[in-house]
């Protein structure tokens, strides 16, 4: 495996990638990692390394330039591209191009995930022409959902919550199935009984907020289900 950070440029804001090349030099599929709230920090290269070790090349992008400091820091970094969606585009799509720019990424083989912030980040990918094949959505939040959006899917959409996610309220599970009923999407919403929010990291349970933990049997079998996805829409890759 080929690990190594990787600056680059986005509408002239420095950001920095993380790199898990585990292609062994043939060509492979390339996964986009997109991280959560806080910024790209180790939960992130974790599962990139995990994506190499099952024989892809994964990038983490970064959408901030810079890792949160505490709560609110995250909350003002999430506010200025959640609020100005065509910035969020820009520093995603800047992010899939780094990917797409690896020697051993085969670029007709893509695929994007996310987590918490990211989930949202490659929800928004979805109804972009970014040449993805499948994304999947981990623990999105989904409460600042439109009542309507006229811009097609295209690609195929996972996503994966938890049942007891406080930033998915059954109204918002509804607008979301709503959304993608009127795209006539390829979309799977799968729900985990037993678990919240930030399902997939263990880190979460230091900070004791409601709602939000780590949730071992949910991690597993959510990762199970994206490789199956993966293999149905990529194809297979040299383990």
């Amino acid at each position: 495996m080929i690990i190594r950070d990787i600056p680059y440029i986005a509408d002239d804001k420095a950001l920095t990638g993380f790199l898990a090349d585990g292609s062994r030099g043939a060509k492979a599929p390339g996964i986009l990692v997109c991280h959560q709230g806080g910024g790209l920090a180790e939960h992130t290269r974790e599962r990139s390394r995990m994506l190499a070790e099952l024989g892809y090349v994964a990038f983490a992008l970064d959408m901030y330039g810079e890792s949160a400091t505490g709560r609110d820091h995250a909350m003002s970094l999430i506010r200025g591209l959640t609020g100005n969606p065509p910035l969020l585009r820009k520093r995603a799509l800047a992010g899939l191009d780094v990917l797409k720019a690896q020697p051993n990424v085969d670029t007709s083989r893509l695929a994007a995930i996310g987590f918490c912030f990211g989930g949202g980040v490659v929800l928004e990918l979805a109804r972009l022409p970014a040449g993805l094949g499948c994304i999947v959505a981990f623990h999105p939040g989904l409460t600042d959902l439109p009542e309507t959006d006229d811009r097609k899917t295209t690609c195929r959409i996972m996503v994966c919550a938890g049942a007891h996610d406080p930033l998915i309220p059954a109204a918002s599970r509804e607008r979301f199935i709503a959304l993608m009923t009127a795209a006539k999407a390829d979309w799977q919403y799968l729900t985990y009984g037993g678990a919240g929010h930030s399902f997939t990291d263990k880190s979460v349970d230091a900070f004791n907020m409601p709602g939000f933990a780590y949730h071992e049997p949910t991690d597993r079998r959510s990762w199970s289900t994206m490789r199956n996805l993966f293999d149905e829409t990529l194809g297979p890759v040299r383990v």
